[in-house]
């Protein structure tokens, strides 16, 4: 196989808030190409050589790497140097990624393996449905049947019927205070914002009974009689609450700013005013990513021991969160802490 033949990124890997497949960044050494950095539960990032159903994840840490390709010790090679600033990230989403890779000076090998997989952007539609529609609303009123959604809009750049087109075309460049030939990047900036929103908003969605469920129990090994004896335990599940819940209402307020912020600009709707809440947005993305990446870690792995209510009791529970789910915990407290204080609406 020739080091440049490109190698597929499967839709979950894409997707996913804490895989980042290799193939997407140009390494040097070819045993690495097919590998990806994870986060584990205990949220360090190890290599992940290979992963099998019936033979399970093999992984390495970081600095494990020069030994398994016998690489000098003298001098850090290249890849290593690239693994090492790409370790701490917090997140591995996509949107958290061209944030960081830019600013770390880290070249892809194609900027397509930055975009969600076209799977997870039919899923968002529902999500997408309510950032767009004020838009159309906004600019053609609910009068227009031709103009239902936001493909509508892209297919105006196909009509047949130029002159209907550029009508309409014409209205939301007045609107916007643009001129025609720059509604296509508009649009693509709008839309791929705004899909950013949805897809960090169908991850919280996701996780959230998730971390009810994980907070209940909590609750449940406080008042077991046979574990409240256990000092450390309960010191470990009152930190636990502590940090989930703080994190939950950081990211919720975060979403709410947004939404906030979103109104406004639609009171004098324009393009730099969206430029605004896009700058806005993009500056909370490798907060929001890193939160809700570790959320989701921590809580995958519980809802794979754990799937509903009645799996597992208290002691085994209890088990599990003192060797597993512990571990990390001051990183998610890092996140919160290190969040960028939330911009005020004027």
């Amino acid at each position: 196989m020739l080091l440049s033949e490109p190698i597929e990124i499967s839709d979950i890997d894409r997707d996913s808030l804490h895989i980042l497949p290799l193939a997407t960044i140009p390494l040097k050494t070819p045993g690495l190409r097919r590998a990806r950095l994870i986060k584990n539960a205990h949220l360090d990032t190890v290599i992940e050589l290979f992963v099998d159903r019936q033979t399970g994840s093999g992984q390495m840490a970081v600095e494990a790497v020069a030994r398994e390709f016998s690489w000098p010790e003298d001098k850090p090679h290249e890849d290593l140097i690239v693994l090492r600033k790409l370790s701490p990230l917090p997140s591995y989403d996509v949107y958290s990624l061209r944030i960081q890779l830019r600013d770390l000076k880290i070249p892809v090998n194609d900027v397509d393996a930055l975009k969600l997989s076209e799977k997870k952007n039919k899923e968002l539609t529902t999500y997408m449905t309510a950032f767009t529609r004020p838009l159309i609303t906004h600019i053609y009123g609910d009068d227009d049947v031709a103009i239902k959604n936001f493909e509508d809009i892209i297919r105006l750049f196909k009509d047949p019927d130029v002159k209907k087109a550029l009508e309409k075309l014409k209205v939301m460049a007045a609107t916007l205070e643009i001129e025609p030939r720059d509604i296509p990047k508009f649009l693509e900036d709008y839309g791929d914002i705004f899909l950013s929103l949805s897809y960090y908003k169908q991850c919280l969605d996701s996780i959230s009974p998730l971390i009810e469920d994980f907070l209940w129990s909590l609750k449940e090994i406080r008042h077991n009689w046979q574990l409240k004896s256990d000092s450390n335990l309960m010191r470990t599940c009152d930190s636990m609450e502590t940090t989930f819940t703080a994190l939950m209402a950081n990211i919720t307020a975060r979403f709410e700013n947004f939404e906030r912020h979103s109104k406004v600009m639609w009171d004098n709707l324009s393009a730099e005013r969206f430029r605004e809440v896009e700058r806005l947005i993009q500056s909370y993305h490798v907060t929001i990513g890193g939160i809700l990446c570790a959320l989701t870690v921590k809580m995958d792995a519980w809802a794979r021991l754990f799937p509903n209510t009645s799996a597992g009791g208290p002691m085994k529970r209890s088990e599990f969160i003192m060797s597993e789910l512990k571990q990390g915990i001051g990183k998610m407290q890092e996140l919160g802490r290190g969040a960028p204080k939330l911009a005020k609406t004027h």
